[in-house]
């Protein structure tokens, strides 16, 4: 159906609209309409355009009409389209040409003001300055401006555009540029960013609408801005869709004054083309680019401009710097000083009539310390010099900063990583595990360990306050273990950060906190009231808080969005909610962990770690480095800790297990530690040692100054994962203790001592044990065999296997000790017997020789009589004990001469076949005491395979940390007599440990021809690198033969022959050699192996291994080692003096913010009180 020129394709009258819009077009312009005989009703029909991005064009199907082109001297032909900024959009559509095509109607396409956003609590410098920060070059008008004298104030919110009375609502002659457009919304801003990230989904057509012809490109000729202005002085004010009433177009503001240029200004890189001048940015957030690279989502900076034309700020109140003899009142003890301020958090505007006074500098990769800076930069700071602004441009800055630093370490702009002279020390070694003390340090006053009873994930420390957040917070008291504060957060709202506020003096540190939520609102709670006394509502919007730092007398707030809030003191000395953030920055999105260095953020991102500098006042730079440092060959950061007996050095931890190092003087990375094969969730610095929380629940002790380092401690601490480890700094002060807490995801609280007291008194009196003991060396024989299921006639069939046990009895030296460890004596293969083993019960009352099996009596009594038979008649020997365990045998004898002083006889045996059900596989243990030595045999057999590597050391795993053994009560005998923090129960508790057994460690990545030919060629070497026990020692932190030591193996694989000849398995499975059979001990170097070999028995297909030891034993003297405690006990106490003085001290300048002598002076204040 073909419409008429009048009417629309769907034949809908157009005659209202259009004659009420060329009403309002003709305004002011009837003279010439009449002169060119034009009349509005011809005009093509205005149609306002969306703010939304600009969808293609929409099809037009219509017939083409006859359109009368206006003269020149009317409204002039336009082909393009002017987009003010922060302003109204307006297209002007190109008039169409004659032609039978169908063609679109020209259309004048008018953006409407958007109404101004809704207030937000402390949302102020988000939404004022967002406005004002980075506008694009390619978006920016052509049209200079010139500045207004005036200087123009920024409101507490923005206000919606009103007409000045008596004023008409057109703009002025187009000779006059137009005025600076009002603040752009956060989400305008939002929609520009997803515009140019992807191309714009077009928005569903309102059919309700006249189809228009939609102009899709800019004006890119500057020409043509004053024909647009023209054009918008007949505006019509009925530019807002009907499907939007909410977005209706206020009047237009009249035109402002001529501004002059500024003056002085330089030119920067990244400036504005000629154009209008956007609003004024708050000052301190002027210099934050619009970098992704360099600075998560940077803001680009206006034109700098002098200081009477800066807007005026919200008043803030001001911290008043007292002379250095005030801060030391008269009388410190009654009260403690209050906090000074900070060169760093200063919020007094500095004065520019004077001269600038000198600033500390950072070591930076800062454009504008170069003669020339670079073209294009990815820095994520503008760093343009204001001559006239307060901050103060960094080669003004005085490098007094870090001391030692010349200007040769500062490295170029264009530098991606720190610049370090020396090459990253890898260490690939593992910690040494051999002085390892599994004795939890419990806090020895006040609670141990406080169940949050629900879900608590963050928590911080203050002395004796411990508070914890989730979907409640609530704090605790950690000396008698009191719920003091609880409170809940409503439905669906939990906290995500908490911290303790600084208070205004030392002694006021502690009562308040802070609590970060996941809707963007900061809480206030007092302890001691139990009362919320601040709220700020919309702090960071409605992102998540992430974290809540201290910076002296500080607090900076991040949320998930990378938002920066900086809250320094106000007039009273402390932050306060009840204004607004000093300064708001923006970092990388993808925060996965960070920490205060300083006066530095690190900030680290996955594996990427970047360093800001955040200030209340906004003067120095906020990205140190222009690009972010990585650790070559660890995985991504996950926690961090800074170290008071390593000034200069920052320790992160890595989900790969291991620990970088990095200097804080030149961001070098200084060294790679490999530390755990799991993930670090938590690092915290005591002292010289770093304690390691980790995702199994355990925390080690490291002690740092060892290389590589030392473990001191490991112990269950969690049942669940541990969330964070807290060294509390203000432990001394407040407690005159050194206190460690942590959190568990089993939902615990637990209390450590940081000093390690009962270690440090363990081996102090094993260092001087030489004052209180008599050593004595006895001699030890021991032998491991897999027999094969074989028996002492087995041995008559052949005169070599006949003599095995005189030639290694006669050959030994009559030891003082023999131990005998048998593996397979009975045929594990036989199923039947097996099943009857596995499913008969023994007698619980019968006795050990009902127990044993006839193929067990056979060997204990031939071993008997070979002990009579073959050694000398002056040596009695003893059967001290036997046992037995599913093919396992052991049975030891002693000396008469030692039997005497042996006691605390037990042994006990641990099944690990069939997933601990069967006793084919596993171990028998047999420990006893000599004088006030601990010893302990261990006879096992591990899985076999030659993949079952995991499964061998979950095995030994098992052994090793099963509390087997009775428990030892007296805590005295504890410290004698075991090691580790042992109490007898465990093997590692036992000073002297030897270990034998056919453990099935195999050959790696070898073949079995490969590995015979090397045995046949003596090349022992090339096998044992490939040994898989030998392997896992080097390579597996937690591998527990790795405090074992083994004497270098220096005989062929013991495994596997064919039964009763010298051929390796010739078989079908073709199994291929291996090192099996072995002997390991561990006795602190009280063990010394003089020999290790094997011998030609051929009626297995193991050969037996045979080693002899020397044991150092020990006995003490009562009175002596009263002595001796009571002189351990006084060096703790001088340790703890030192300890105390210097973590006080620590924890007044480093944390509060006094000065050293300031802090020395409450020191000795506190020690009168």
């Amino acid at each position: 159906m073909e419409s008429n020129g009048q009417n629309g394709p769907d034949d809908s009258s157009l005659r209202p609209v259009s004659s009420l819009r060329s009403h309002f077009e003709s305004m002011g312009k009837a003279q010439d309409a009449v002169k060119d005989g034009q009349t509005a009703a011809n005009a093509p029909p205005s149609r306002n355009q969306s703010p939304s991005p600009k969808p293609p064009p929409v099809p037009d199907t219509r017939p083409s009409r006859s359109v009368n082109v206006p003269p020149e001297n009317g409204r002039p032909k336009l082909s393009n389209t002017i987009v003010t900024q922060n302003r109204h959009s307006i297209q002007i559509a190109a008039l169409p040409t004659l032609n039978p095509k169908p063609n679109k109607p020209p259309a004048v396409l008018v953006e409407p003001p958007q109404s101004p956003p809704k207030p937000r609590p402390l949302s102020v410098l988000q939404t004022d300055t967002s406005s004002h920060l980075f506008p694009e070059p390619s978006k920016s008008p052509n049209t200079p401006v010139a500045s207004s004298p005036r200087s123009f104030k920024i409101p507490s919110r923005p206000h919606t555009p009103l007409v000045e009375s008596g004023r008409s609502p057109r703009l002025a002659a187009a000779t006059q540029p137009p005025s600076p457009p009002p603040p752009r919304r956060s989400a305008e801003l939002k929609r520009e960013r997803e515009a140019r990230a992807s191309p714009p989904i077009p928005p569903p057509i309102n059919r309700a609408e006249k189809p228009a012809n939609r102009i899709s490109r800019l004006i890119e000729n500057a020409s043509q801005v004053e024909l647009t202005l023209q054009i918008a002085e007949a505006r019509s004010p009925f530019n807002s869709p009907p499907s939007s009433p909410e977005h209706e177009d206020p009047p237009v503001l009249p035109t402002r004054p001529m501004r002059p240029p500024p003056q002085n200004a330089i030119s920067r890189t990244n400036t504005l083309p000629r154009g209008i001048e956007p609003p004024p940015v708050h000052h301190t957030i002027a210099t934050i680019r619009r970098d992704n690279e360099g600075n998560g989502n940077p803001r680009v900076p206006t034109a700098s401009r002098s200081i009477d034309d800066r807007p005026a700020l919200p008043a803030r109140p001001q911290t008043v710097t007292e002379p250095a003899h005030a801060r030391i009142p008269t009388n410190t003890a009654v009260k403690a000083p209050p906090r000074p301020p900070r060169p760093s958090v200063t919020t007094t505007s500095a004065t520019m009539d004077g001269t600038i006074s000198p600033q500390p500098k950072r070591v930076t990769s800062t454009p504008t310390s170069q003669l020339a800076p670079p073209p294009s930069r990815t820095h994520g700071r503008s760093m343009t010099v204001d001559r006239q602004s307060e901050k103060i441009p960094a080669e003004f800055h005085d490098s007094t900063r870090r001391p030692g630093l010349s200007d040769t370490d500062s490295r170029p702009s264009d530098s991606p990583y720190p610049s370090s002279t020396g090459q990253v020390e890898i260490i690939s070694q593992y910690p040494d595990p051999t002085k390892i003390n599994r004795r939890p340090p419990f806090i020895k006053q006040g609670a141990h360990e406080i169940p949050t009873k629900y879900d608590a994930r963050l928590f911080d420390v203050c002395g004796q306050y411990v508070c914890t957040t989730g979907h409640l917070t609530r704090v605790w008291n950690l000396l008698d273990g009191e719920l003091v504060v609880s409170f809940a957060h409503g439905e669906g709202i939990k906290g995500t950060a908490v911290a303790f506020r600084p208070g205004l003096n030392v002694d006021e540190e502690g009562i308040r906190i802070w609590i970060g939520n996941s809707i963007g609102e900061i809480i206030e709670a007092d302890v001691t009231s139990q009362n919320i006394t601040e709220t700020k509502q919309g702090a960071h919007g409605r992102y998540e808080i992430v974290k809540i730092y201290r910076h002296y007398n500080e607090l900076w707030t991040l949320d998930e969005g990378g938002t920066l809030h900086v809250w320094g003191p106000d007039s009273g000395g402390t932050p306060n909610l009840g204004g607004n953030p000093d300064q708001t920055y923006r970092l990388p999105k993808g925060h996965t962990f960070s920490m205060v260095v300083g006066d530095d953020l690190w900030h680290a991102s996955g594996k990427e770690i970047r360093i800001f500098t955040p200030t209340a006042s906004g003067r120095t730079q906020l990205q140190v480095l222009m690009r972010p440092i990585v650790s070559e060959g660890a995985g991504e950061v996950t926690s961090g800790t800074l170290m008071k007996s390593q000034p200069g050095k920052v320790f992160l931890g890595h989900n790969d297990g291991k620990v970088s190092i990095y200097s804080q003087k030149d961001y070098a990375c200084l060294s790679l530690i490999n530390v755990s094969s799991y993930k670090i969730s938590s690092l915290a610095g005591v002292g010289n040692n770093i304690w390691a929380g980790f995702n199994s629940g355990r925390i080690c002790v490291y002690d740092i100054t060892k290389s590589p380092w030392v473990i001191k401690k490991d112990w269950q601490a969690h049942d669940n994962p541990v969330i964070k480890v807290i060294a509390d700094t203000a432990g001394f002060y407040r407690l005159d203790r050194s206190q460690v807490v942590t959190l568990g995801a089993d939902n615990m609280i637990k209390s450590w001592d940081g000093l390690l007291q009962d270690d440090f008194l363990e081996n102090e009196m094993k260092s001087l044990d030489a004052q209180y003991c008599k050593f004595e060396d006895i001699k030890v024989l021991a032998m491991t065999w897999n027999a094969g299921a074989s028996t002492p006639n087995s041995l008559r069939y052949s005169e070599s296997d006949a003599i095995f046990i005189q030639n290694l009895l006669q050959s030994s030296d009559s030891p003082d000790i023999i131990i005998f460890g048998f593996q397979e004596l009975v045929d594990l293969e036989d199923k039947t017997a097996t099943a009857k083993r596995f499913f008969k019960p023994k007698k619980k009352d019968a006795s050990d020789q009902e127990k044993m099996s006839h193929q067990y009596r056979d060997w204990r009594d031939f071993l008997v009589r070979s002990l009579d038979d073959y050694m000398p008649a002056d040596h009695l020997y003893h059967l001290l004990q036997t046992a037995t365990l599913v093919g396992l045998f052991t049975c030891i004898f002693v000396k008469s001469t030692l039997r005497d002083r042996i006691r605390n006889l037990s042994n006990s045996e641990i099944k690990r076949g069939m997933g601990g059900l069967h006793g084919n596989k596993g171990a028998i243990i047999v420990r006893f005491m000599i004088d006030d030595t601990s010893l302990c045999f261990i006879n096992c057999h591990l899985a076999a395979g030659q993949s079952g590597a995991n499964q061998r050391h979950n095995d030994l795993a098992a052994i090793m940390e099963t509390a087997l053994l009775p428990v030892e009560r007296d805590p005295s005998v504890r410290i004698d007599s075991y090691v580790g923090g042992g109490d007898g129960t465990m093997v590692l508790d036992h000073e002297l440990c030897l270990l034998n057994g056919d453990l099935n460690y195999r050959i790696d990545t070898m073949s079995r021809d490969t590995v015979v030919i090397a045995v046949k060629q003596n090349n022992l070497a090339k096998l044992l690198e490939r040994d898989q026990l030998l392997v896992a020692r080097r390579r597996n932190p937690a591998f527990k033969l790795r405090a074992f030591d083994e004497m270098p193996i220096e005989f062929p694989p013991t495994y596997k022959y064919d039964v009763g000849t010298d051929n390796y398995d010739t078989s079908e499975k073709k199994r291929s050699p291996a090192w099996c059979d072995r002997l390991l001990h561990r006795g602190f170097g009280r063990i010394q192996q003089l020999e290790y070999r094997r011998h030609e028995v051929r009626v297995s297909d193991h050969r037996p291994v045979t080693g002899q030891f020397r044991f150092t034993i020990k006995s003490i003297s009562p009175q002596k080692r009263t002595l001796t405690w009571a002189d351990c006990q006084q060096r703790f106490e001088n340790l703890k003096g030192k300890e105390a003085n210097a973590d006080m001290l620590y924890y007044l300048t480093h944390v509060i913010g006094y000065d050293s002598e300031t802090g020395k002076q409450i020191i000795r204040d506190r020690a009168v009180r």
